[in-house]
This record gives C-alpha cells, sequence and structure tokens, in this order.
C-alpha cells in the first residue's frame, strides 16, 4: 500500500510536465469539447428546427409511455450504452502495460473515429421524418459516444498522474477548463460558419451549409485531439503502476468512497443543467428574443472572455476559503440565471441586452463549475490510492464521466421533451419551463454537494 511519504517520494521521482506541454495536454480538451459541444449544440436544434430556421425537421416528436418524445430516447439509449462502457475503458487503461503508456495509446486510437461519427450523426439518409432517420442517429450516435469515451477517459485520467500537488491540479484544470470553453465557442459558430458558406457558395440549401460547417469543424477538433498524442511522453512525465485490481471490486472499492459519490451526485446535476442551456441557446436566442441565430457565438464569446477574467481570482480563493465553499456560491449564481430564462425577452429592456445579461451573469459559475471539479476529483484519486495502494485514476474519471454523460443526456432529453409544449414564436412555454428545471437541479446540487468533507 502507497503511504503518504512513498506518495510523496514519488511525485518527486517524476518531471515536471513543462508549461509548453501543459498547453498541448489542454488542447485536448478542446479538441473532444469541440465533438461534444457539437452534439450538444446541434443536435436538437437540427433535427427539431424550430419554425423560422430554415431547416427541415428530420425526427417525429412521438411521445414515448407519454413521458420523453422520440430525440430524448434516441438520446438517453446512445448515452447509457457508451456509460456502460465506461468502467471498461476506465479499467483497461488503469491495467494497461503498454510500452507507450497507459492512457496515450487509447486516447490515439479514438481520434478519427470520433470525427466521423460526429460527422455521420448530421447525415441522416432521409430530408424529412423517416424511421431511417431515427435509426440512423441511434447508431451513429452511439459510434460516436463510444469513440469519443475512448479518448476523453484515458485524457482525463492524466491529470492526477501528471499534477503533483493541490496548486498544480487546480492550474492544470484551469487549463482544461480554458480549451472546453474554447471548444464551446467554437462549436457555437457552426451558424455563423454555415452563414459563411452560403455567401461562397449560394447553391448550398441550410442543411448542407450546416453539414459541411460541421465536418471542417470536427477536422479542426480531431487535430487539436492529437497534440497531447504525439507531443506529451506518458513515460516520462507519469510513472503510476498499473493496477492489478479486477473490474467488480474496483468498482465496488471506488463507489464505497463517500465524498466521491457527493461529487458524483452534484456534477450530474451540473451537467444536466448546463447542457439545458446548451441545447436551448439557439432557441433562446430566436425563439424567445427574437435576434438572429449567428448572435449566438458572439454571445458564448462574451460568456467564455468574461469567465477568464474569473480564473486568476477562483484561483487565489480556492486556496483561501476552500473549493467546495466556491462550487457552492457558483450553484446558486447557475440557479438564478435560470430563473431569468423563464422571463426572456419579457423584460422591460431591449431582447440583446437581456441576453448579454444572461451571459454575463452566466460566467462565474462557467469558470468555477469548469476549473474546480477535476481539481477535486484529483485529489479524492490520489487520496484514494494512498489509503487503499490501488491506481485506480481511470475507474474514478469513468465514474465521473458516467455520471457527466447520463447529466448531459438527460439534460439533451429533458429540453428536447419540453419543446412538446411550445418550442416556436408565439409558442414557447416549454422552452420557458427550462429555467425552472434548470433553477431546480442546480439547488439540488449544491443541497447534496454540501455534505461533501474537504480537507483542506
Amino acid at each position: 500500500m502507497l503511504t503518504l511519504a512513498s506518495r510523496s517520494t514519488y511525485a518527486l521521482s517524476t518531471e515536471q510536465l513543462p508549461f509548453s506541454k501543459q498547453i498541448a495536454y489542454a488542447s485536448g480538451m478542446m479538441g473532444w469539447s469541440i465533438l461534444t459541444n457539437i452534439i450538444g449544440v446541434l443536435l436538437i436544434y437540427f433535427y427539431l428546427p424550430p419554425a423560422n430556421s430554415g431547416l427541415i425537421t428530420l425526427l417525429s416528436q412521438i411521445t414515448i409511455l407519454s413521458v420523453v418524445n422520440l430525440p430524448s430516447a434516441i438520446t438517453i439509449g446512445g448515452r447509457l450504452v457508451d456509460a456502460f462502457y465506461d468502467p471498461f475503458i476506465g479499467q483497461a487503461s488503469d491495467r494497461s502495460k503498454h510500452r507507450k503508456g497507459r492512457r496515450i495509446p487509447f486516447m490515439k486510437w479514438s481520434i478519427v473515429p470520433a470525427c466521423i461519427f460526429c460527422i455521420l450523426v448530421f447525415h441522416p439518409p432521409d430530408t424529412g421524418v423517416t424511421a431511417a432517420n431515427a435509426i440512423w442517429l441511434t447508431v451513429s450516435l452511439i459510434f460516436f459516444f463510444v469513440s469519443a469515451t475512448t479518448y476523453i477517459i484515458p485524457y482525463n485520467a492524466l491529470l492526477p498522474e501528471m499534477a503533483h500537488t493541490t496548486e498544480e491540479k487546480v492550474r492544470f484544470s484551469t487549463f482544461q477548463q480554458v480549451g472546453f470553453v474554447f471548444g464551446m465557442i467554437i462549436a457555437s459558430s457552426t451558424s455563423n460558419l454555415a452563414n459563411g458558406l452560403q455567401i461562397f457558395v449560394p447553391h448550398f440549401t441550410r442543411m448542407e451549409a450546416f453539414r459541411t460547417a460541421i465536418a471542417c469543424l470536427c477536422g479542426v477538433g480531431g487535430l487539436f485531439m492529437a497534440i497531447p498524442v504525439l507531443v506529451i511522453d506518458e513515460k516520462k512525465y507519469c510513472k503510476a503502476e498499473p493496477s492489478s485490481l479486477p473490474l467488480l471490486p474496483a468498482i465496488r472499492q471506488t463507489l464505497k468512497n463517500r465524498n466521491f459519490l457527493y461529487y458524483v451526485c452534484a456534477d450530474f446535476s451540473y451537467f444536466m443543467a448546463l447542457y439545458i442551456i446548451i441545447s436551448g441557446l439557439q432557441y433562446f436566442v430566436t425563439v424567445l428574443c427574437g435576434l438572429p441565430e449567428s448572435i449566438g457565438v458572439v454571445l458564448v464569446g462574451t460568456m467564455v472572455g468574461l469567465s477568464l477574467l474569473f480564473y486568476p481570482l477562483i484561483n487565489i480563493l480556492a486556496r483561501r476559503i476552500g473549493k467546495k465553499n466556491l462550487v457552492l456560491a457558483a450553484f446558486f449564481v447557475l440557479g438564478v440565471t435560470f430563473l431569468c430564462i423563464y422571463f426572456l425577452g419579457k423584460f422591460p429592456i431591449p431582447q440583446k441586452t437581456q441576453m448579454f445579461m444572461l451571459v454575463a451573469l452566466a460566467a462565474f459559475p462557467l469558470a468555477a463549475l469548469g476549473i474546480l471539479p477535476p481539481a477535486i476529483l484529483a485529489d479524492i484519486a490520489e487520496e484514494d490510492a494512498i489509503k487503499t495502494g490501488a491506481n485506480k485514476e481511470g475507474l474514478f474519471f469513468a465514474v465521473k464521466y458516467f455520471s457527466v454523460k447520463l447529466g448531459q443526456t438527460f439534460g439533451i432529453g429533458l429540453f428536447a421533451t419540453l419543446t412538446l409544449y411550445g418550442k416556436d414564436p408565439g409558442h414557447d412555454f416549454g422552452l420557458r419551463l427550462n429555467g425552472i428545471f434548470g433553477a431546480i437541479l442546480c439547488l439540488l446540487a449544491a443541497l447534496v454537494f454540501s455534505r461533501f468533507k474537504e480537507k483542506r
């Protein structure tokens, strides 16, 4: 079993990751953020567009068991298949004895499939509402989720192996979050890129322009995903020993960690709430506020730019008042942001001003809830390794991303289901309901995470 002293000796025996390679590591997150946010931002908008979008509806809104509509059911089904794959890829990378390292080889071979299947998600066979489109979306989503997971879980498991102190973990998480939010901006620029393509290629339909823009951005995402694979020598900077613990005992041991369970429950609620915003952004802009969809990337860019201003402050406050208190404050502000969504377009100020005020309010929680949770989980994984003597970083991140994916899926699914109650100009009650549900999710996340025991 690793003692605290031996763990410290181990940390000192590995080379510190140079600044340039820390940036290279963060670029990988920007790459997979582009791909996953293309799915998050555009999936429902592409298949169930509002009446004023210029796109064609491709899926039926038929409900299943009178609870969820077809797009929600497909998304949830694909994520559930992927979610059960998570522990296996986490355990496989934990136990890997590959000569290039435990994580990098998995990342290397997943990049091309992830990009290809992300593109295929938006190429259903028929133009119109057909069963073939539903089958196509189901299969292509499953393969995309599995391919992306094969990159994401080993990638995130590198963080506690390369960052050896709390300060390093927060700094690495900060760089990761910068990569993630820039990936969001790039994914949100799809509409603008499609607009440009239609100007330069006038015969493009709106659907063809969207598909071409998505393919271009997937290529960009793949290039960024390749950077850490090509630049980081895992054997040089990560000396963790492969785990010998079988899968089921490892899962049981992981789930006995009460702090980790509180963390996972709060993370699930946060990502469910976040993906309500991501899925609904184009609708909030075009339907609730009557603005052009091209302003979406400006809004996301503004939110990201403002959130960057909070990064140094969050790093300082994390050391002074603790990461837990900052996370709880962020959940509160995010809950207020969601309540504002319910009233969008009804405040007695210009519509554009309302949207910019909304994204400004979301900047602090975006920063805090992006930077701190990965650092908190790295602390949990390191403390567990000291206690149990088994390096299960991959499995911890696998279970985390199981909950993240469920949160993302149920967020997208809830948004899609609520569109049954109105998603068009003049008939928008379903869109406004997302604000109420998002606020409730933030409250639940704060209540659960308040039980987290932080060691400072």
